[in-house]
Formats: structure tokens, C-alpha cells, sequence
């Protein structure tokens, strides 16, 4: 384990070595390019170079973070000539690039003489009397007693730098870097805050997107169903009035299939009402609904809903339509022989999972509707993941908010 651990945090400091040097060229790069910005030039040259030095400073945070076993969170981001020159992150890092020039350095240089040191004392030990001029704790060697008597000396202490001093340099190196690059709580909650406004606000973008389309489509299945047979039922009332004395015969043929129409427009309404809000919710729950979906399924499904409390509506029919799409994904393109739906509450999240052993290789951007169930995931606030290799099997997850 000791040894393992000298290899790596050698391996972590001789490469500081490599980056800090780079860190020596790319500290009179960036100040040339602030320069450039007074001739016009650097409006472009500055920004992209900062953009550079802050990836090369975040990989430089992850590697650090990796060394010392601390989870480290991405900073943001800024694009621009005023937002990188006013944003906290590049002042971060440019306060450390001399840092690590100098720091970076420094312990590689002694990293490598602990590394190489010990084979060079023991060489030193065996040649001397063929290279002259060679010397062991800075003592010239002139016999075999004081080779044997220094030798020894030194490389106790090479070895004890690089068994224990090598990790030490390794660890405070790192510890360096995070300190620096680091931002402040304060900082680091205002970018967490950042990223979930950008993030509920393409949230809301994809359900206001999903909500129009959904309206659209009501207001389509009105129209060309519902409405014409309204309009068809009212102008067979028209005949049938007119028709009444002269011809009761064919008042009675109107009113009969003015009946007729008006249950078809009923069952239409129905189907658009089921689509906003499944009358079966109301009656079964989502337990039942679910496993009536499972039983209508041409695939054999096993349904798995466990105890799940009280859950909002919205939550309620979003996981029944997850669920119906998935499995209508799995009746039109999986060429499954079998499918498994499982709905489960932890704590206030719902989990809902359908899968099945078809072909897999499930392609988004071809109607699979897995975009439609993103979509409506997206819009309470939930994430959705699909696996589905080429060969299968396809695996839909989703976690939906549910609490109070």
C-alpha cells in the first residue's frame, strides 16, 4: 500500500513539473495578450486564453481533488471579454498560475531527486573509483570506507524523502492547488443556484413547448372529431324539425342518427378527456391503472407497483403515461417476447422503471416517443435516463418529485 502510494504521488508531482513549466510560458502569454487588448487585438486573444487557463485549472482542481479524495464540483463557465475579466473564477486562476510555477516546481524537483537519488547513491557507491570526482553527502570520495560510511547515510535519507516526504509534498501540493482554485461557499452556492435557474429555465422552456403541442393536439382532435360531429348532430336536429309534419318517417331516421352522433361525440369527448386525466386514475389508482396497462400489453408484462402513499395528480398521471408510452414503445419496435413495469416510492421521489428484452437500440431523434416522455418529466421537475444498447435490453427510468 505504502508502495503504491509513493508511485502515485510521484507520478502526481513529476507531472506538476511538466505543467509547471507550462505554467512559466503561459504566464507572459496572458499578459501579452492584456496588453493586445489596447490595439484591439486581445478583445478575442484574451478571453480565449483565459477560456484555456481556466479548463487547464479546473483539470488541475480534479486531479488535486482525486489525490486527496475530495469530491470537487465544476465551476462555471463565462464567455466574453467583460464577463471573464469581472468573473471571480479568473482571478482565481490567475492567482494561481505563478503559484504553481513556483510551487509546482520546486516539489516536483525534489520529487525527482527522491526518486532518482537512491539508484544513483548505490551507484555512486559501486563506480567511484572509476569517475572521479563523485561525492556522497557532498563529501568527495577518496576511499572505500568513507563510500561505505556515507553511502548508506545517504541513501536512508533519500529513501525516507521519497517513502515519506514524496507524499507529504504530494498531498500539500494538492491541498495548495484546492485552496486556490477553490471558490468560497458563498461563490460555490451562487454558481449551484445559477446552474438550476439555467436549468429550470430550459425545464420550463421544454414543458412550455410540451403543453403547446399538447393544446395543439387537443385542439385538433376537438375540431376535426368532436366539433364536426356536434356540427353533423345539428344540422340532422335541423332536418328532423323541418321534416316533423311533412315527413315523420325521415324525422325519425334524423333523430336516429342524431343519437347516433351524439354518442360518438360523447365517446370522442371521452378519448380527450382520457388523454388529459385517465378516468381509470380516478377509479383504480395508479396501481390498477398500471396493471391494466401491463394486461392490455400485446407483450407479456410483469407489473410491480409497490406501496406508494399519497401522490399528487399531476405525478399520478404523468407515471401512468410514462408508463403506457414505454410500453407502447415496447409493442411497436422492440420485438420483445417480454416486458416488466415497476412503480416505487423513495421518500419523496417515485421511481418508476419499464423494460423489456427486445432489440434495443433505441433511437431519440426517430418518434420513439421517449422525447414525448422527456418532455413530460421535464415539465414536474423529474429526470428520465434510457439504456438501450444495440441488441438490448432497453431500460426506461424515471424519478418523479412527489412530495407535498
Amino acid at each position: 500500500m505504502r508502495l503504491r502510494e509513493v508511485v502515485r504521488d510521484t507520478g502526481f508531482l513529476l507531472l506538476g513539473l511538466a505543467t509547471g513549466i507550462a505554467a512559466l510560458v503561459a504566464i507572459p502569454l496572458i499578459l501579452t495578450s492584456g496588453i493586445l487588448v489596447a490595439l484591439g487585438v486581445g478583445v478575442v486573444l484574451l478571453p480565449a486564453a483565459l477560456g484555456v487557463l481556466h479548463r487547464w485549472a479546473e483539470w488541475e482542481r480534479r486531479r488535486a481533488g482525486r489525490l486527496l479524495g475530495v469530491a470537487v464540483h465544476p465551476t462555471r463557465a463565462v464567455t466574453g471579454l467583460g464577463a471573464v475579466l469581472w468573473s471571480p473564477g479568473t482571478w482565481r486562476d490567475l492567482r494561481w498560475l505563478p503559484v504553481h510555477a513556483l510551487a509546482g516546481m520546486i516539489t516536483s524537483l525534489i520529487c525527482l531527486v527522491a526518486a532518482a537519488g537512491p539508484l544513483a547513491t548505490v551507484a555512486t557507491m559501486l563506480i567511484w573509483p572509476v569517475v572521479p570526482n563523485m561525492s556522497l553527502l557532498g563529501l568527495r570520495i577518496t576511499s572505500w570506507q568513507l563510500a561505505l560510511t556515507a553511502g548508506p547515510v545517504q541513501l536512508a535519507i533519500l529513501l525516507a524523502l521519497l517513502l515519506w516526504g514524496v507524499p507529504a509534498l504530494a498531498k500539500w501540493q494538492a491541498k495548495l492547488s484546492l485552496a486556490l482554485l477553490s471558490p468560497s461557499a458563498a461563490r460555490l452556492k451562487a454558481d449551484e443556484l445559477a446552474e438550476r435557474v439555467d436549468e429550470l429555465a430550459e425545464t420550463r422552456t421544454g414543458a412550455l413547448e410540451a403543453h403547446g403541442a399538447e393544446l395543439r393536439r387537443i385542439e385538433r382532435d376537438l375540431h376535426d372529431g368532436t366539433q364536426a360531429q356536434l356540427v353533423a348532430l345539428a344540422i340532422r336536429l335541423g332536418i328532423a324539425e323541418k321534416a316533423a309534419h311533412q315527413d315523420p318517417d325521415m324525422a325519425v331516421r334524423m333523430l336516429q342518427e342524431a343519437r347516433e352522433g351524439a354518442e360518438e361525440a360523447m365517446t370522442g369527448l371521452r378519448n380527450v378527456v382520457r388523454t388529459l386525466y385517465p378516468p381509470i386514475l380516478a377509479d383504480r389508482g395508479l396501481a390498477g391503472a398500471v396493471s391494466a396497462l401491463g394486461a392490455r400489453c400485446a407483450v407479456p408484462t410483469t407489473v410491480t407497483v409497490a406501496e406508494l402513499g399519497e401522490v399528487p395528480a399531476a405525478v399520478e398521471s404523468a407515471a401512468y403515461f410514462v408508463v403506457a408510452e414505454a410500453l407502447n414503445n415496447v409493442t411497436k419496435h422492440a420485438r420483445a417476447t417480454r416486458a416488466a413495469a415497476a412503480i416505487d416510492r423513495v421518500g419523496d421521489e417515485l421511481r418508476i422503471e419499464v423494460g423489456d428484452d427486445g432489440i434495443g437500440g433505441v433511437d431519440e431523434s426517430k418518434g420513439t416517443g421517449v422525447a414525448g416522455i422527456r418532455h413530460r418529466v421535464a415539465a414536474l421537475d423529474g429526470r428520465a435516463e434510457v439504456v438501450s444498447p444495440v441488441g438490448g435490453p432497453t431500460g426506461i427510468r424515471v424519478v418523479l418529485p412527489c412530495g407535498s
